[in-house]
């Protein structure tokens, strides 16, 4: 074994340090340790706060709308329909409509959203009740309401409600035949499923449901093609480009802080060293005696610092973990629906994420270490034994 791997880990276990030291030591060991946790887990909230927003967004709106270009409604919803289908990667396109209204019911009115569907796609979302009774026919037209919008209008399963369409002054009435609950609050909140008219009435938009949401690009640009110039498109990204450039800059500007209190935990180690380098200064006198080389006397310390350094990191990546565990089994990360769109955010961790934090803690432990390690190996062998 070198002899510089050799001393390091000699006065890393010392029990001759003195308690300043050793008391420097530990805190240098337990910032980094609590510092890269600290970025792991908020590695991680950003994730699952993201992922969530994506998967409930995907889940309740197409992944690519299809409008025409000049505004108006698609008369020819079936064919366009088929059109789109042909097209690879996509899975469905289907007519869809989207009104304003005001919705009536016991407990007094709320904004809502009448959205026009030709299938059970939301079925996933289902609190209580059907979307079969939606296709049905029956006396009055039924409608799957959102769990919240129904709260606080004060209408449950089978009971009739009033709405007021925003581009039609005549009142209508509704039997509630489920309720739904996205995890969205917008949705939930204002969202009313009905039946599309179908084949005799014309549709705001069409929806596309592709293979792969994140290839939506390739696919709108294949539409595109096909299409022509009389439409546009619009993509799920696009939609939501200001929600995932917000969160984008959020996370930038939480991982920056969180690298500085890293930054200033590796400064314990600068100080750590500064002790021991004071401490065993006639140890480094008679090392150059014997013949170390300066870089011989600098590599012992930088191993020791580097040594403090991985064993925080490591321990911090464990507690990360840990802690990330502990958050999802308990949910303890919940937040104001009625804010943040959704009540529960998920610590997703991610391998090359947790190996980044480590990394980064890692070589700035290393980079503490210069300094006192330069000290070091400067010290002049006759002066150093002459004043011990």
């Amino acid at each position: 074994m070198p002899y510089e791997v050799f001393l390091a880990f000699r006065y890393l276990r010392s029990r001759r340090k003195r308690r300043l030291a050793r008391a420097t030591s530990i805190a240098a060991v337990v910032g980094i340790c609590m510092g890269v946790a600290a970025l792991i887990v908020a590695f991680a909230l950003s994730n699952g706060f993201r992922d969530e927003m994506k998967d409930k967004i995907l889940q309740g709106t197409a992944h690519l709308t299809v409008v025409r270009a000049d505004g108006r409604p698609i008369e020819n919803h079936a064919e366009l329909a088929r059109r789109l289908r042909e097209v690879n990667g996509v899975v469905s396109a289907s007519a869809t409509t989207y009104d304003g209204a005001i919705a009536r019911g016991s407990k007094g009115t709320g904004y809502a959203v009448l959205r026009g569907v030709e299938n059970d796609q939301a079925s996933r979302w289902l609190k209580e009740g059907s979307f079969a009774p939606l296709f049905a026919q029956s006396e009055l037209p039924n409608a799957v309401v959102g769990a919240d919008l129904a709260a606080r209008i004060g209408i449950s399963i089978g009971d009739v409600f009033q709405i007021i369409p925003a581009n039609d002054q005549v009142t209508r009435r509704l039997r509630v035949a489920g309720t739904f609950r996205s995890g969205l609050f917008e949705y939930d909140s204002t969202w009313i499923y009905v039946a599309f008219a179908g084949d005799n009435h014309a549709a705001s938009v069409m929806s596309v449901q592709i293979s792969d949401a994140d290839n939506v690009k390739e696919v709108a640009a294949n539409v595109s093609k096909l299409l022509g110039g009389g439409y546009t498109l619009i993509d799920w990204q696009q939609a939501n480009q200001p929600l995932f450039s917000a969160l984008a800059l959020e996370r930038r500007m939480g991982l920056f802080i969180i690298g500085l209190i890293i930054a200033i935990a590796t400064l314990n180690i600068t100080t750590m060293l500064i002790l021991v380098v004071v401490e065993r200064r006639r140890d480094i006198a008679i090392l150059r005696a014997l013949g170390a080389t300066r870089a011989g006397v600098m590599l012992v310390f930088i191993i020791e610092g580097a040594v403090a350094g991985a064993i925080g990191a490591i321990t911090g990546v464990f507690l990360g973990l840990l802690l990330c565990l502990i958050g999802n089994h308990y949910k303890l990360v919940s937040l104001p629906a009625d804010v943040y769109s959704i009540s529960n955010v998920p610590l997703t961790p991610r391998l090359t994420e947790m190996f980044l934090a480590a990394l980064v803690a890692f070589v700035l432990s290393v980079l503490a270490t210069i300094y006192p390690a330069r000290a070091a190996s400067r010290l002049r062998p006759v002066e150093a034994l002459r004043d011990s």
